[in-house]
């Protein structure tokens, strides 16, 4: 992840400055902005592999740039909020955002973060899970996976409802391929978070309740079912 870049939007001096520094000394290049609209000349000047968002920033808030990147990119997004149990948490899940940080947090968790949603991009732009692919295809031949009128390509990365293509962001790509290489398990919320968010450690599980809500939103409403106290399954 070699100069990898990074666009910052943050409009505090000293937590901008400071998590620049961090991020420069971890390889990063980064581009840091205090606000909004200038985040979205920084996004459009030059497009960034990974966009850090605060959502409460002057001008164009967090959550507004996060909708006006996702109109034309599928660019990595993680939302920084200063309060876990905001709304404003879901809202910028809902506009689009992959992940999203509470405030105050640790530098190295704020890294290892964002190397997560940078390994779950490449991945889906690639084979998600190398060994899993090659087990799968040796077994049954098959790259395309059919559950009624939804198909999921999982060498081509491409999903058609009706023939007509849906588009995913990757971590969207993923969290469906979870669920269509095994339907009719049921998968629980931890489970998803490790395997589709690439979490060690516990996280907020409202994060993939909401891109489970996107998804059926593009794949079909009653296509996953929630199996309460448990978690969620693809219907076969």
């Amino acid at each position: 992840m070699a100069d990898t870049h990074v666009l910052f939007v943050e409009d505090d001096d000293v937590i901008r400055e400071a998590l620049q520094l961090t991020l420069e000394r971890d390889g990063f290049r980064v581009t840091a902005v205090p606000d909004g609209l200038a985040g979205l000349d920084a996004f459009r000047a030059d497009r960034p592999d990974v966009a850090l968002l605060d959502v409460m920033v002057p001008g164009l808030d967090g959550v507004s740039l996060c909708r006006r990147i996702r109109d034309d990119s599928t660019v990595p997004v993680i939302m920084l909020s200063a309060r876990a149990d905001s709304i404003d948490v879901v809202l910028g899940l809902e506009a689009g955002a992959d992940d999203y940080v509470t405030k105050p947090f640790d530098g190295a968790v704020l890294v290892a973060r964002i190397r997560a949603v940078l390994r779950r991009f490449q991945h889906s732009r690639q084979d998600p899970d190398p060994d899993r692919g090659a087990a799968e295809d040796a077994g049954s031949g098959e790259s395309v996976l059919s559950f009624g009128d939804l198909e999921v390509d999982t060498e081509g990365m491409e999903v058609r409802r009706d023939g007509a293509p849906v588009p995913l962001t990757p971590t969207e790509m993923r969290l469906l391929l979870e669920f269509s290489t095994a339907p009719g398990t049921v998968l629980s919320r931890d489970q998803l978070l490790e395997r589709v968010w690439d979490y060690g450690w516990g996280g907020d599980t409202r994060v993939v309740d909401v891109h489970v809500q996107r998804l059926r939103a593009k794949i079909g409403q009653q296509r996953i079912e929630t199996v309460r106290g448990f978690g969620y399954k693809l219907k076969g």
